[in-house]
């Protein structure tokens, strides 16, 4: 009979299982949802707060120490660069011109001497011994001369009486006319006796510096042995010989102007004799003398003159300057780099050589902003350099003139491995200050009070 109580099939116990009948108001399928979309929260929660967290920034690099210096405003040569030689204006080997024993040496090895300094002294005996037997001779037929003189003045007296014949008056005189070419001889005699007598004492024929002593007072030399006793040479003035390119005479003829030596105006160029006109004077074009590696220059001198033809072999023309050499810097048989100046440019904004650097793009320089450096969001007392491109004309020794700066700017003369566009810079002043070293108006280096002198 059935429970009227109890719905066929309703939650009645499986009699195959011994497990409760889960409550439909709490299943274990919704539960691990909600586990799930719980902890897809949570991790999302935790991701948005990582992720709107602001990073710490990386600190920045330091800033790179530069020297710096300032484009300056300035005149730069147009020159023409070759080895010369310096060469003496004089140089004289002074040698014996009578033999003798040198009795004496009157100069130290080395010393500067003047004009008519005595140098050596060869014995002078024999020689005064032979001027004063030609004084003798002469005296006596100068007396001989006299006599005749005499004879001839009486013979002339008679011969006008009809006293004497004529021909022995005729034959006085020609004792007289030869006594008289006794007496000339004589003399030369005498001239050649002191002239020797003279080349005992060896003096110096100009100003200038001797040389190492070759012979050694005791020794007997020789007018034939033309050995040098002591060599002479001019110092003050000295010259440059060095050669130039036979592709520069034109220029160089047409700087020196119509007045260049050598040159003079044809026959129907000449002024006519009612309206003279003086000839231009040449243009003395400037040359400097440079040691070997072209980084000191010794002196400065002007072009004296040029050769009248150019060297085939060579394909050059050869010039002699002309150089005070006051300091005397300059020495004989000296190699050095003559640089003729063709042209001076006026005006020129100039750095250093050194400061150009190249890429495939050109030449450029470092150009030191006066900008203070923004590091973090805050202004920093640091300047930044940026990559500028230049034109790079005339070199002048360690000198360039360039197009692209302007006097004043600032630009970076080392550690440019460093460096690029934007990088940071600690700007110092050159240890030697060049042209003015560097003025920076907004920067970490003050300027000192002779800059604005020295930048010009």
């Amino acid at each position: 009979m059935n429970n009227p109580q109890t719905a066929p099939g309703a939650n009645a116990p499986s009699a195959n299982s011994g497990r409760p009948t889960p409550s439909p108001q709490n299943p274990p399928a919704h539960r691990g949802t909600w586990i799930l979309v719980i902890l897809i929260i949570i991790v999302a929660v935790a991701a948005i707060f990582l992720l709107s967290g602001k990073k710490p920034k990386p600190p920045a690099p330091p800033p790179v120490s530069i020297t710096v210096t300032n484009v300056w405003k300035g005149d730069i040569d147009v020159a023409v660069s070759s080895l010369g030689s310096v060469q003496p204006v004089y140089t004289a080997m002074m040698s014996a011109r009578v033999d003798g024993q040198v009795m004496a040496v009157n100069f130290i090895e080395g010393q500067m001497v003047k004009s008519n300094d005595l140098l050596v002294e060869i014995d002078p005996g024999p020689y005064q011994a032979v001027v004063t037997q030609a004084t003798g001779q002469l005296q006596r037929d100068k007396a001989l001369l006299e006599g005749a003189n005499v004879d001839l003045k009486r013979y002339e007296a008679a011969a006008a009486k009809n006293a004497v014949p004529k021909q022995q008056v005729d034959d006085q005189v020609a004792l007289v006319h030869q006594d008289e070419g006794l007496v000339k001889y004589d003399e030369g005699q005498l001239e050649a006796a002191k002239v020797n007598l003279a080349y005992c004492f060896i003096r110096a024929p100009f100003e200038g510096r001797v040389g190492l002593r070759l012979v050694d007072p005791g020794n007997v030399v020789h007018a034939a042995n033309t050995n040098a006793i002591v060599v002479v040479a001019q110092l003050q003035p000295i010259t440059v010989i060095f050669n130039v390119a036979e592709d520069y005479l034109p220029q160089i003829m047409q700087r020196m102007g119509a007045g260049a030596p050598g040159r003079r105006p044809s026959i129907e160029a000449r002024p006519s004799p009612e309206t003279p006109e003086p000839a231009p004077a040449p243009r003395a074009m400037a040359v400097e003398a440079w040691d070997r590696a072209q980084e000191h220059k010794i002196a400065s001198g002007k072009v004296l003159a040029l050769n009248n033809l150019i060297d085939t072999a060579t394909g050059t023309i050869r010039f002699k300057a002309m150089f005070d050499n006051e300091d005397l810097a300059l020495f004989p048989n000296q190699f050095v780099n003559a640089n003729l100046v063709i042209q001076t440019l006026r005006g020129q904004s100039l750095i250093p050589t050194f400061a150009i650097q190249h890429n495939p793009d050109g030449a450029f320089v470092y150009v030191v902003t006066n900008n203070p450096a923004t590091v973090n969001g805050m202004a920093t007392n640091y300047q930044t350099v940026t990559m500028r491109n230049i034109v790079p004309g005339t070199a002048d020794s360690a000198t360039t003139s360039v197009q692209g700066v302007e006097p004043g700017e600032v630009i970076a003369l080392d550690n440019f491995n460093k460096l690029g566009e934007g990088v940071r810079v600690a700007a110092k002043q050159p240890a030697g200050r060049g042209r003015g070293g560097a003025k920076l108006q907004g920067g970490a280096h003050k300027p000192k009070p002779d800059d604005s002198k020295d930048s010009s």
